[in-house]
């Protein structure tokens, strides 16, 4: 997408009324003290930025005018030219003509509306530059600098307000702060309005049925009163907040733009021909996002030239363009904007990855042979992973795309890797617009208040006691044909138990559950209520606390009370560590006979993998029926477990295809699914399935004494 040229005009004003300022001040010092090199240089480097900024405007008499005036700069600053009265009012002239054309482009921002340069005071200038003067030139187009028969008509000096001012980042910083602060004591007074409002619903049913006391009525007019004020002054800060973090707002272009750059030299330094296309460069996002981007943007640009990118010769043998395309798009959903970097290069090897897992020791054989190929292309977000056969300047050094991860994950968003090999990779990267203020929702637990980001935050349900399943020692229920595994946070997270929360009601054995996602993997825990949901300041932990991984920040919730963020991928992270802990403990079997389990869900691949192996068997996942299929062919199983509702092909159809493979005619499938249906179940029979087991009655020793008796 074109850059919007208009758009930054107003910035580029600003900006050079700002270094025209220091080169008219410079110029005037220079006149008693004309060896000051340093002076010279700040003033070359003013006027290279104005150069340099109009010229990437497309303001071309700005830009050779102040490239006059840089070369005379540049010349005084090598000492080719000694400064003199005559040169340094010639420079001063030059100032004023880039003045009078900046305020021209002020009234009517359109960089055609801009005159012709001021070609004869060039023509003098670039004389100077060079060591001659206006009286060793003979040429009568040549005119003395006091004249001005071609030059633009320059105007009367008038005083004007700038549309904008600077403001000192520290500053800007200060008043954020504040008006964070202002925020979070609005939130103590939401709480004293609902103090209030109690207290009134408290007392109005004690005056309704008497004559209503003055101490009521007085106080029934306090409430109302106080309810207006505080309601007007609610949108009043939110306004303000919002009005504020708007100023530290910068758009994707300051990281995006430079992208183009980085792609020519990596294109030369690599002898590939790629192009880029930048889309959404206009979206803006907090500057302390921009800053922290940039790094993770241009590794993921590295990655791409180096390991995705082929050579022109190489992609023309495969039947592609010979130049490689590189894009970047970047689109926003509601507070929040998806940055997805692709490419159309040889993407993701497996094998290699394999190999490379293998190498270093990451996994045995076996344990690279039950992951799913979603499963394999995450592991490039290992530590110190790279497929680079070389240690080069860009790749191979062990800082790979985990710096990328974690980058993403510290700024609040998630990074996914999908990838086709032959075809491309495409990164999808999904942030948050600002840290300062996210969408928080407070939920309370066994006594204790606890946050959590919105993005990560599925649904919540009440689920009966009576269907949660036991399944490899925990607690599962269904949701939407996937085992999603229960877990109780202060025991998770070994947090001390203020109290057993709160009992249900007489009669009900419902349970409250907060489902979270990260990526692929779901999880529910145990909660009591939800307190609230709505935006709130993120303040940042202590110094001395910064290194809590499970903690991202902090939210204050009523009366100053502080409330711990907790950062989701960590908890994910705790809750895999604690499955591990618990699995594999029961080896009755002792047959380690061979299972290959199919099923779309994440959750419920490793729950089922889980309760397996606990019972001795070896265990091999698929992600879908295509993967079963291939998987099937490539290896040798004992017995077949599979999901229906699946992309790619369906339970149904990856149980036909088996029974048609002479190897697999009379191995053990069985259908493990939601679906209850009669008809559905006939359908298994009529595939080829030897068993149907819906999840909503699963039972986890039924399984198992399924599987002994189809073994034998």
């Amino acid at each position: 997408m074109a850059l919007d040229i208009k758009k930054f005009i107003h910035r580029f004003i600003d900006e050079a009324r700002e270094q025209l300022r220091l080169l008219e001040e410079g110029l005037e010092q220079l006149a008693t003290d004309p060896d000051n090199n340093e002076l010279v240089n700040s003033l070359f480097r003013a006027a290279h930025t104005i150069k340099g900024s109009s010229r990437m405007l497309k303001l071309l008499p700005i830009s050779e005018t102040a490239h006059s005036l840089e070369d005379v700069l540049g010349a005084l600053r090598e000492n080719r030219i000694r400064l003199d009265s005559h040169s340094r009012d010639l420079m001063l002239e030059a100032v004023d003509s880039l003045g009078h054309m900046v305020e021209q482009l002020s009234d009517q921002p359109d960089p055609a509306s801009l005159p012709d340069k001021p070609a004869a005071l060039c023509q003098r200038l670039t004389l100077i530059a060079s060591g001659e003067t206006a009286h060793d030139n003979p040429d009568p187009a040549v005119q003395p600098a006091t004249s001005t028969t071609d030059e633009t008509p320059r105007a009367e000096p008038v005083l004007r307000s700038a549309d904008s001012v600077r403001l000192r980042l520290d500053n800007l910083e200060q008043l954020i702060s504040l008006m964070s602060e202002v925020s979070i004591s609005q939130a103590g007074l939401r709480t004293l309005l609902a103090d209030a409002r109690q207290l009134y619903r408290d007392w109005e049913p004690l005056n309704l049925h008497s004559n209503q006391s003055p101490q009521f009525a007085c106080y029934q007019r306090l409430y109302h009163n106080l309810s207006e004020i505080i309601g007007a002054q609610e949108s009043l800060v939110q306004s303000l907040h919002e009005k504020s973090l708007s100023m530290r707002m910068l758009p994707l272009a300051q990281i995006l733009e430079p992208a183009r750059r980085l792609i020519r030299e990596l294109g030369r330094e690599l002898n590939k021909q790629v192009d880029l296309s930048v889309a959404g460069e206009d979206i803006e996002l907090d500057r302390l996002l921009i800053e922290q981007l940039t790094e993770p943007v241009q590794h993921l640009l590295r990655n791409a030239m180096d390991h995705g990118m082929e050579l022109a010769e190489q992609r023309q043998a495969a039947g592609k363009n010979p130049r490689g395309q590189i894009s970047i798009r970047a689109y926003q959903d509601g507070s929040w904007v998806t940055l997805n970097v692709s490419d159309d290069g040889a993407g993701l090897d497996l094998g290699k990855i394999r190999e490379k897992a293998l190498r270093q020791h990451l996994f045995n054989e076996e344990e690279l042979a039950k992951k799913s190929p979603a499963e394999l292309k995450n592991l490039i977000f290992l530590p110190g992973f790279s497929t680079s056969t070389m240690i080069t300047e860009l790749s191979g050094r062990g800082v790979g795309l985990d710096v990328v991860k974690n980058s993403v994950e510290n700024l609040q968003g998630t990074i996914e890797v999908s990838s086709q090999e032959g075809v491309g990779t495409t990164f999808s990267m999904r942030l948050p617009l600002s840290l300062a203020m996210l969408r928080i929702l407070l939920v309370e637990a066994a006594g204790h208040m606890l946050a959590f980001t919105a993005q990560h935050v599925v649904e919540m349900i009440y689920v009966d006691e009576q269907t949660l399943l036991d399944i490899a020692e925990r607690q599962v229920f269904v949701l939407r044909n996937e085992f999603v595994p229960v877990f109780d946070p202060a025991r998770l997270m070994q947090l001390p138990v203020v109290h057993d929360g709160i009992q249900p009601e007489s009669g009900s054995r419902r349970q409250l559950m907060l489902v979270l996602q990260v990526q692929h993997e779901k999880i529910a825990l145990r909660i009591d209520r939800m307190v609230d949901e709505r935006d709130l300041v993120i303040k940042p932990l202590p110094a001395h606390l910064s290194g809590q991984q499970l903690v991202a920040g902090i939210v204050n919730h009523g009366y100053r009370q502080l409330v711990s963020l907790l950062h989701a991928p960590q908890l994910f992270a705790l809750a895999r560590h604690s499955r591990t802990d618990t699995s594999g403990s029961n080896t009755q079997t002792g047959s380690r006979l061979h299972i290959l389990v199919v099923d779309d869900s994440r959750n419920t691949r490793e729950i089922e993998k889980d309760l397996l192996e606990a019972w001795g068997y070896q265990v091999t996942l698929a992600e879908d029926g295509q993967d079963g299929l291939d998987k099937a062919r490539a290896g040798d199983f004992d017995a077949i477990l599979t999901d229906v509702e699946m992309p790619v092909m369906d339970g149904f159809t990856l149980t036909s295809h088996l029974r048609q493979e002479e190897r697999y005619q009379h191995t053990p499938i069985i259908i493990i699914t939601s679906r209850e249906k009669e008809t559905d179940r006939r359908r298994g029979i009529e595939v080829g399935a030897d068993a149907y087991i819906v999840k909503g009655s699963f039972d986890q020793n039924s399984l198992i004494d399924t599987l002994k008796v189809l073994l034998g």
